[in-house]
């Protein structure tokens, strides 16, 4: 089902980009590794995973690594929006451009992924594309102003996607990882799930067949109803 698939996975460096793109290739798959990490992107090549160094807040650099996929493998069967940062400041104390960088990688690594692979998924007759957002879309904690409206743009823009291509077999949906042990907190979390938990859903939603969900958002394997007013979450 995966072998000699093409994925492209952002963010691929370490945490969970890292662990997916160590999966699918262990299942197969043509995997194309990016970030913005030179040094931990140089340890995926000795797997024998191609890897090429992009910042996705960069429309120029997404579009060179979507063709790079294309001149690698001739195909773009997935990919994984997944490039992503912390962010620690309330509000008031946000250092100047960092809350605009903050949304560049998340939101726009997002836009600029979907923008660049729709028009080769189009023309190939075949495509899925995954983004990964988070519950903290849904929350007011201090600090996350950045994270949490980047998320909460991100479902809304692939919801759009989703319904501009569903002539077509490109099926555009979420992941929500859950509480991770990854360097965006910026120091080990050790009480926090492994990455490699996260990957049977990043499968499940790279397999999906035709006529399959789209412009959904999955945790665990199950559909997630963001922003449903009976979240608990919505409640605090």
């Amino acid at each position: 089902m995966l072998k000699k698939k093409t994925i492209v996975i952002t963010g691929a460096a370490s945490g969970i980009g890292r662990a997916w793109a160590k999966a699918f290739h262990e299942e197969g798959a043509n995997v194309i590794a990016c970030d913005i990490n030179q040094i931990d992107l140089s340890s995926l090549e000795e797997l024998g995973i191609s890897t090429l160094v992009t910042d996705v807040s960069k429309d120029d650099e997404v579009k060179n690594l979507i063709d790079f996929s294309m001149e690698k493998t001739g195909r773009l069967d997935v990919l994984f929006n997944n490039a992503g940062m912390g962010y620690g400041y309330k509000l008031e104390a946000s250092p100047v451009g960092a809350f605009e960088h903050h949304v560049a990688v998340h939101l726009f690594g997002c836009v600029y992924g979907m923008k660049n692979a729709i028009p080769i998924m189009r023309e190939q007759g075949f495509g899925r594309i995954v983004n990964t957002i988070s519950r903290n879309a849904e929350t007011n904690t201090p600090g996350t102003s950045a994270y949490s409206a980047a998320k909460a743009a991100i479902w809304s823009a692939s919801r759009v996607a989703a319904h501009e291509v569903s002539d077509t077999d490109i099926l555009i949906n979420m992941i929500i990882p859950g509480p991770t042990n990854t360097g965006i907190w910026g120091k080990e979390m050790k009480h926090l799930q492994s990455p490699e938990v996260t990957y049977p859903t990043a499968r499940m939603l790279a397999t999906l067949d035709a006529g399959g969900p789209t412009a959904k958002v999955f945790w665990d394997e199950k559909e997630y109803p963001m922003f449903n007013s009976e979240n608990e979450i919505l409640k605090k």
